[in-house]
C-alpha cells in the first residue's frame, strides 16, 4: 500500500501546523526532508519519540520544527507513521507537504488515514464514524457520545448481540449437520425466549436514533402561526440575536428564514415561515404555500399563537393545517405575548407553553419538552446510541430478520429460523464493518476531511 501524506491542521496562519505521513516508507520519506538537531539517524529513533530539528528541500533549510515517530503496528493507522510539526504559515506548510510528495509520498484522499486504521483492524466502522462525530460535534452531548463510541461503546454492544445470535445459529447448524444425534442445545421455546430478549435490545437501540439524530444532525423544526403572532420574535429569541425582521405590520415575513441553533443538548434546524392566512397578495401567497410545505416536512412544529388575544378564524386555520398534516403529536404550542395577559387556548392537542419572546419566558420549559419528545430521558450514558442513518438502516434490517425468525419458529422448523438469524448476524456485521461492502466503506470515509 502506497505511503500517503496530507496537511492535518486547518490551512492558514497559526503557531504550528502538522503534516501526517503514513505507510511503508514513511520514515524514509521523513529522512529526505528532516535533520535532527542531535545529528542522530532518523532510522535509529525509537517509536513514540518526538525529535527537534530542521526541515529542508533541494534548496536548503526552510523551517525548523518537531517530528514524532510511531512505528507499526502501534500507530493510529497500524502502519509506520510520522507527524511533522512546522510553523503554521500557508507557504511553509504547503512547501513541507510538497517536499514529502517529492520524496516519494502520495497525496492522501479524504479520510484515508482513518480508513487505513479500519482496514488494518485498529478501529471498527462505528468507531471510525465516531471519529468523524468528534470532529463535527456542535454540542457537548454529541461530543461525549462520539468519544464513547470511538472507544468502542457501540461496537461492544453490537458484538454482544451478534455473539448471542451466533450461539443460537450454532445450535441450528448442529441439528442440520447431525439430525440423528439430536445435538440441539436450545429447544424451540428456549430459542423463542432468547430471540424475544434480543429483539427487545435491538428495539431499544433502534429507538435511540431519534435522539442521536437530534444531537448530531438536528431536528427539522418549523415555526408556524398566523401573521403578527410573534413568530420572528420567537426565532430571534431562540437564536439569541435578531436574525429575522420584526415589525407590527402583519405579513412581514414573505419567505422561509432558516437557521441551525443549539437548544440545550439538541440541535434545531429552525425555519421561520410566512404567516398562514387567506391572502390576495401574490407574493405573500407564495410564502404561505411554502409555509404549508415546510409544515408537512417538519419533525417538530412550534405553533405560535397570540396568548393575549382570543382565538379567531386564522388561529383555527393553523390548527386545521396541523391536523391535516398529521403533526399533532410533534407540535408544541407557544402562547406568545403571555407577559401581556393570558387567554386560555382552544387547542386539544400538543404541548402548550406560556411564552414571551420579549422577556424570554418559557424557553427553558420548551427545551425540556423537546428533550422529552425526542427521548432524551431514555438514553443510556454508555454511548450506546445510533447516530447515523446507515447504522439505523442496518439495525432496522436486523430487527426485521429477528421478527421473521420468530415467525418461522411458529410455522416451520428451527433450520428455517436459522436463515433469518444468519440475516440478522449479517446486518449487525454490516453495521460495525465486518461485512460492509467496499462501496459503503468508501462512501463513509469520503465525507471525512483530508488529513484525518
Amino acid at each position: 500500500m502506497r505511503t500517503i501524506a496530507a496537511i492535518s491542521t486547518p490551512l492558514g496562519k497559526g503557531g504550528v501546523a502538522m503534516i501526517r505521513i503514513t505507510g511503508d516508507i514513511a520514515i524514509k520519506v521523513t529522512s529526505a526532508l528532516f535533520t535532527p538537531k542531535s545529528g542522530k539517524n532518523i532510522e535509529d529513533i525509537s517509536s513514540n519519540t518526538a525529535v527537534y530539528g530542521s526541515f529542508f528541500d533541494k534548496d536548503g533549510v526552510f523551517d525548523d520544527g518537531i517530528i514524532t515517530i510511531y512505528r507499526a503496528p502501534k500507530s493510529y493507522t497500524g502502519e509506520d507513521t510520522v507527524e511533522l510539526c512546522c510553523h503554521g504559515g500557508i507557504l511553509v506548510t504547503k512547501k513541507l507537504l510538497e517536499t514529502a510528495i517529492t520524496a516519494g509520498a502520495y497525496y492522501a484522499e479524504a479520510g484515508e488515514f482513518t480508513k487505513r486504521a479500519f482496514i488494518n483492524g485498529k478501529l471498527t466502522l462505528s468507531q471510525a464514524e465516531a471519529v468523524g462525530g468528534i470532529i463535527d460535534a456542535k454540542n457537548e452531548k454529541h461530543l461525549t457520545v462520539s468519544l464513547l463510541q470511538s472507544k468502542g461503546a457501540l461496537s461492544a454492544k453490537i458484538k454482544d448481540l451478534s455473539d448471542k445470535l451466533t450461539l443460537l445459529a450454532a445450535s441450528v447448524y448442529a441439528y442440520i449437520d447431525y439430525p440423528d444425534e439430536d445435538l440441539r442445545d436450545v429447544s424451540v421455546e428456549e430459542m423463542k425466549d432468547s430471540l424475544l430478549v434480543i429483539r427487545d435490545e435491538l428495539f431499544r437501540l433502534k429507538e435511540t436514533h431519534r435522539y442521536g439524530q437530534a444531537i448530531s444532525e438536528g431536528i427539522n423544526t418549523v415555526i408556524i402561526g398566523k401573521p403578527n403572532t410573534g413568530k420572528s420574535s420567537v426565532l430571534n429569541t431562540l437564536i439569541g440575536y435578531d436574525r429575522a425582521i420584526v415589525t407590527d405590520i402583519a405579513g412581514t415575513t414573505r419567505d422561509i428564514v432558516t437557521e441551525q441553533i443549539r437548544l440545550g443538548d439538541l440541535l434545531l434546524n429552525l425555519s421561520d415561515t410566512a404567516g398562514i392566512r387567506e391572502s390576495s397578495d401574490v407574493i405573500e401567497s407564495i410564502g404561505i404555500n411554502k409555509s404549508k410545505q415546510a409544515l408537512a416536512d417538519a419533525e417538530l412544529v412550534l405553533a405560535v399563537f397570540d396568548g393575549s388575544r382570543p382565538f379567531d378564524e386564522d388561529d383555527k386555520e393553523i390548527i386545521k393545517q396541523i391536523s391535516l398534516t398529521g403533526k399533532e403529536d410533534c407540535t408544541v404550542c407557544l402562547l406568545n405575548k403571555s407577559d401581556l395577559r393570558t387567554v386560555l387556548p382552544e387547542i386539544a392537542f400538543g404541548k402548550q407553553i406560556f411564552f414571551s419572546a420579549l422577556e424570554g419566558l418559557g424557553k427553558e420549559r420548551l427545551e425540556k419538552i423537546i428533550g422529552e419528545m425526542f427521548g432524551e430521558g431514555n438514553i443510556s450514558s454508555l454511548g450506546e446510541i445510533i447516530v447515523g442513518a446507515r447504522q439505523y438502516a442496518a439495525l432496522s434490517r436486523a430487527f426485521v430478520a429477528i421478527d421473521n425468525a420468530l415467525s418461522s419458529l411458529d410455522g416451520f422448523t428451527q433450520d428455517i429460523a436459522g436463515m433469518d438469524i444468519e440475516e440478522a448476524i449479517a446486518c449487525l456485521g454490516e453495521l460495525d464493518g465486518r461485512l460492509a461492502s467496499e462501496q459503503v466503506v468508501n462512501e463513509i470515509f469520503s465525507h471525512f476531511c483530508v488529513g484525518k
